[in-house]
């Protein structure tokens, strides 16, 4: 776990924290369509955004974060005290315990036993509220991320993801990491 300067901490994903990552995957999922693509692209995201694939995606972040502790870590914003709200519904100032937590980002690569796909450990999503953006939050995440990853046992000392090339902010972002062009992702419809 890692504090940053900024009141965010930085800790493996937790079963309680699932209605808050699911906000932030569609965000993710949204920006992706929105940002890096026309009106097609973007309707494309949203329709697979139903209850079943929710149900479905939460599902397998809790396995790989059973299979692989720390595989997956969120970006949490705290108090002063250390608590991410002590509980207190902003609304009507009442604690009754059952708040989600106030997730602000999230990473999440691959199990280790997924390393077999690329050969490498995966970055599958890295994303952060736009709130948040350029505070060193996304540097924290990727920080626990690599040390994650380089615990894991790889078949190449390497770690590989996909990031869409008309996304000049995430593309900078891994190139101040080193990332490098290694290979050319291609897809068609099914």
């Amino acid at each position: 776990m890692t504090e940053t300067p900024d009141g965010v901490e930085v800790r493996p994903y937790e079963p309680g924290d699932a209605a808050a990552f699911w906000e932030l995957k569609r965000g993710f999922e949204l920006g992706l369509g929105a940002g890096t693509g026309g009106d097609d692209k973007l309707s494309t995201y949203e329709a697979k955004l139903t209850d079943d694939y929710r149900e479905r995606y939460l599902s397998w972040v809790e396995r790989c974060a059973t299979d692989d502790p720390g595989c997956v870590v969120v970006a949490e914003a705290v108090s002063g005290d250390g608590d991410s709200d002590g509980g207190i519904d902003s609304d009507d100032g009442v604690d009754n315990g059952d708040d989600d937590a106030n997730l602000v980002g999230y990473a999440f690569a691959l199990p280790e036993e997924m390393t077999f796909i690329w050969d490498a450990a995966v970055l599958n999503e890295l994303f952060l509220d736009a709130d948040y953006r350029g505070t060193g939050v996304a540097d924290e995440l990727m920080g626990a991320v690599l040390d994650h990853v380089r615990s894991q046992d790889l078949p190449l000392d390497r770690i590989v993801l996909d990031v869409d090339e008309a996304n000049g902010r995430a593309r900078a972002f891994y190139e101040r990491y080193g990332f490098d062009h290694w290979g050319e992702l291609v897809a068609r419809d099914l």
